[in-house]
């Protein structure tokens, strides 16, 4: 073999071994982003404040916020404050911009990705609590998602405390379902014209079309777990 040929050889061998490096860190590659993508959306991603999200499906859509006021039947002040993050909406509120929205409570909530399961573990739980607005009103209530991350799903699934609301806190109805297993304390539950009393290992499911509002008993606070059905699009 020449010189020519045994240097060309050389080069071959060497292109060919560069060749299997590259495809190996492509595989690698892949093979992280695959799992990173089974991993779920980043906490980023979950971090999102709702009001950005709101925001950014309206201006998605072309709506301005006197469309989606008119939608909603809420003021443009109190979808302002939402976007602006100054108010932290209730999840019937939630419900009603999904639906003016054309998406699920879920949307709103976080995005997910089309996934058979999601497991959430105990010391990942997004938490989000419920004010009116900065000076103000308190709901009476804050919440733990569990499942944020499951995409297209039609049940919204809570751990809720309920705390000593204000008292101009009216009930409110929107679409949908609503299951109520009560873990610990006292709570009252309020369903059109019925007054219901609920202890630990009670449990309630009503129409949320219904007006309603659930507070508990006293000035202690109540765990419940909350299952909202929602239909959404």
């Amino acid at each position: 073999m020449s010189h020519h040929e045994d240097n060309g050889h050389h080069d071959l061998m060497h292109s060919m071994q560069d060749y299997r490096e590259s495809s190996r860190q492509d595989d690698y590659l892949r093979g992280v982003a695959k799992v990173a993508a089974l991993a779920g959306p980043s906490q980023a991603d979950l971090d999102t404040p709702v009001g950005k999200r709101v925001r950014a499906l309206r201006e998605e859509k072309g709506l301005s916020l006197a469309d989606l006021a008119q939608r909603t039947g809420l003021s443009e002040t109190a979808l302002g404050e939402i976007e602006d993050e100054a108010a932290s909406p209730p999840l019937g509120t939630l419900i009603k911009l999904g639906k003016a929205l054309g998406m699920k409570l879920g949307t709103l909530i976080a995005s997910g990705e089309d996934r058979p399961y999601t497991v959430v573990r105990a010391a990942e739980r997004p938490a989000m609590s419920r004010f009116a607005s900065q000076k103000g009103t308190a709901y009476g209530y804050s919440y733990e998602a569990l499942a944020p991350q499951k995409k297209n799903r039609s049940m919204e699934p809570f751990l809720v405390t309920l705390n000593k609301a204000d008292d101009q806190v009216e009930p409110s109805s929107h679409d949908g379902e609503e299951f109520i297993f009560v873990l610990d304390g006292r709570m009252e539950a309020l369903v059109g014209d019925a007054r219901e009393f609920l202890e630990p290992g009670d449990s309630i499911y009503y129409d949320s079309t219904e007006p309603h509002l659930l507070r508990p008993v006293g000035d202690e606070p109540a765990r419940i777990l909350a299952v909202i059905f929602s239909q959404g699009r």
